[in-house]
């Protein structure tokens, strides 16, 4: 008999949804939870000592599992703690350090199966840390700059051959008047070069523009890679294919050899078996790595394209060999 599958995400995520469906329908137990849940609504019991590892057990008012028998854990941005009301800012504060560092501390401990870590998530979220990544595992990389100083972005621009882009360093999803916003790539005209008033407020990255065919959506679960070639119907899109996804064109496509190589390399040193990674294909058919998301969003393209990304996930948490 199979161990309990621990699925930590959003209440309300439905690509975990999909997932959940898959491993119940393989016969498998699953427990989900939401961190949004603790402590109102999620009890956690966790022992330690000299002769066992951390046992007891996370319950709600329908469901138990039991600590020690987690055979494998999803991790896919799971939502706030949720404090009961009366409690001041500074108590909260205070709460939610507690309930991360107790409830999260105790999941991270667990010896098990994980798509993905926690720990090594948020390391791997960092931008530098891929494309330096990316760059030992022999992949292809543009030239990319970020800094604070109008003056590098000059010295920068004079330097690479061709035009330049910017875009965030960090998640470009941002609230401003309750509204969600989102700040896409910007291809870099001579008057944006003119005035970069504004630089020096926070770092910016800074890339040399690849002459693009086309863009790719690979998916990595483990061993197994789902490629999507991803062609874009409009200007905004050719940019930043997120701007207008009505636009886009979907088809499955291979992996280069040498690209399948250097991904499971970057995979193994950001230690992480499942991610969503970006690449622009120039004119020349040569692949140049953007970024891997080891959250990515993925079941867009499985809807588009067909190809097995839940099930290729369900195979990862329940060790199956591909």
């Amino acid at each position: 008999m199979s161990l309990p599958v621990l699925v930590i995400a959003a209440n309300d995520d439905w690509p975990t949804d999909r997932v959940v469906t898959e491993l119940t329908g393989r016969g498998v137990e699953v427990f989900r939870l939401d961190t949004a849940d603790f402590p109102q609504y999620l009890g956690m019991t966790a022992r330690i000592d000299r002769g066992h590892g951390w046992a007891g057990e996370l319950a709600t008012a329908q469901r138990t599992v039991d600590l020690s028998r987690v055979g494998a854990v999803y991790y896919r941005a799971p939502g706030a703690f949720q404090f009961p009301d009366g409690m001041t800012g500074p108590e909260e504060r205070f709460a939610a350090a507690q309930a991360r560092a107790g409830l999260g501390g105790v999941l991270s401990a667990l010896e098990c199966r994980w798509v993905n870590h926690p720990t090594f998530m948020a390391r791997a979220e960092y931008k530098p840390v891929q494309l330096e990544a990316a760059r030992e595992s022999g992949l292809r990389i543009p030239a990319t700059l970020i800094t604070n100083r109008p003056q590098a972005v000059r010295d920068f621009a004079a330097a690479v051959d061709g035009p330049l882009i910017c875009k965030p360093v960090s998640s470009p999803v941002l609230i401003e008047g309750g509204q969600l916003k989102t700040v896409y790539t910007q291809l870099l005209t001579a008057d944006d070069l003119a005035d970069l008033r504004g630089i020096e407020s926070t770092a910016h990255l800074f890339q040399a523009w690849v002459s693009k065919s086309h863009e790719v959506r690979l998916t990595v679960v483990g061993q197994r890679m789902f490629a999507a070639e991803v062609h874009a119907g409009s200007e905004a899109a050719h940019v930043d294919w997120r701007s207008d996804y009505g636009s886009l064109n979907y088809a499955k496509t291979d992996v280069p050899d040498d690209v399948a190589a250097g991904m499971r390399l970057l995979m193994d040193r950001l230690r992480l078996s499942y991610g969503a990674a970006d690449f622009i294909v120039d004119r020349a058919g040569r692949w140049w790595f953007l970024e891997v998301n080891p959250c990515g969003q993925w079941d867009w393209i499985q809807g588009a394209t067909g190809l097995p990304i839940a099930a290729a996930i369900a195979d990862e948490l329940q060790g199956v060999a591909t």
